[in-house]
């Protein structure tokens, strides 16, 4: 249905996400209800993992449930315990962190970098004590944290990349997720390729793989069964059902071999927005995000950074009057409802000001270039009718 703006433009809704639409994903489907294989480790959940470590270099692709369940894989490999700590940006979604505290750890939150929403390296170095067992770093957008820096402040502290919004991204020319102790993905429908519901845990130390094959198997060597290395199975360690069902992996599949057209199309709208908001670019009013020279961009999300809460409020109203999406990210974890009675530490500026501050606009495979320069056609006229 389409609706009259302001300008005189009638648009339809412009969505803030939508899936890329493979014409393989139906008969993958198809092909994997034949085979009668529709649960965990299938046909298409091989052809994903050797998708991965073929493209990327992963040692052991993993394909679970959800990034979420991922992470909960992390926690029970490092044996995560109540007395426990663990490093975890404030700025994330609560996936990163939760499952470590469902064993019993204590998250030290720690601040983002002033220039971009990542953890600031600085911070961890003040973090470390005698009961860090993990430091979980997001690439946030896809974009790398600085990771050579914060392996030199970890030492032999295992580092956990949560990649949940970082495929087909680099750091140095290393792919994110094969760089720390484990590595975890999503799948959700929100992220560049997407299964509906899914993750991935990436096992690049070799002495967990084991273990981990047995936690993604409710705690059985059921894996090791199939393959014929044992004669019977049974129950070894705490575990879950962690597999992702091979119809998702099919979906998933589907999108794997349209991989490079998924992020060619994204990169190119990606760069339409930066060219059209360039010439706006005002540090008083806003700014967009400068991509470290050490990564690369997925184009995972095109945000901009306004100077305050409301200003940022005010756009995204004037943005939902003509008919366009936007959202903003996440709440400070440290000042959360659950957390902040735990929370023991300084003010965590940085995290609370990208909190305030970024806006997200719309960016996936369907939205066209004329949607985009409306999108950035009205965000120039919030700016200036709300500042004059």
């Amino acid at each position: 249905k389409k609706s009259s703006s302001k300008q005189g433009l009638a648009v339809n809704k412009i969505k803030f996400n939508d899936i890329f639409r493979s014409k393989e994903s139906k008969s993958f489907l198809e092909e994997s209800l034949q085979t009668g294989h529709i649960s965990g480790d299938g046909k298409f959940t091989e052809l994903c993992a050797n998708f991965f470590e073929e493209k990327y270099g992963f040692k052991n692709s993993l394909l679970t449930t959800s990034c979420t369940d991922a992470l909960e894989m992390a926690a029970i490999l490092l044996n995560i315990k109540p007395g426990d700590e663990v490093i975890a940006p404030s700025y994330t979604f609560v996936s990163t962190v939760n499952a470590f505290v469902l064993r019993g750890a204590f998250v030290r939150f720690v601040d983002s970098s002033p220039d971009n929403p990542n953890i600031d390296p600085a911070e961890i170095k003040n973090s470390i004590n005698s009961k860090t067992k993990a430091i979980i770093i997001v690439h946030y957008a896809g974009v790398a944290c600085d990771f050579d820096e914060i392996k030199k402040i970890a030492g032999s502290i295992p580092i956990i990349e949560d990649a949940a919004q970082a495929i087909d991204s680099y750091y140095h020319n290393k792919s994110l997720g094969s760089l720390g102790t484990f590595s975890t993905f999503s799948f959700h429908e929100t992220k560049n390729i997407t299964s509906g519901e899914g993750g991935m845990i990436v096992i690049n130390d070799e002495t967990y793989l084991d273990r981990a094959l047995i936690i993604r198997e409710k705690g059985t060597n059921r894996s090791a069964f199939y393959k014929g290395e044992v004669d019977k199975y049974g129950w070894g360690d705490i575990g879950s059902s962690f597999l992702m069902s091979d119809l998702n992996a099919a979906q998933l599949y589907s999108q794997l071999i349209n991989l490079d057209k998924i992020q060619s199309i994204r990169r190119e709208n990606y760069e339409i927005y930066r060219n059209n908001l360039t010439s706006l670019e005002n540090d008083e009013f806003f700014q967009i995000p400068e991509i470290p020279e050490f990564a690369s961009n997925n184009a995972h999300m095109f945000y901009i950074s306004l100077k305050n809460v409301s200003l940022r409020d005010e756009i995204m109203k004037f943005l939902k009057t003509h008919n366009i999406q936007s959202a903003f990210h996440y709440l400070p974890l440290h000042l959360s409802e659950f957390y902040k009675k735990k929370y023991q530490g300084k003010e965590l500026s940085n995290a609370i000001f990208w909190s305030n501050s970024i806006i997200r606009l719309p960016l996936h495979t369907n939205i066209s270039k004329s949607e985009i320069d409306y999108v950035c056609s009205i965000f120039k006229k919030a700016l200036v009718s709300i500042n004059g």
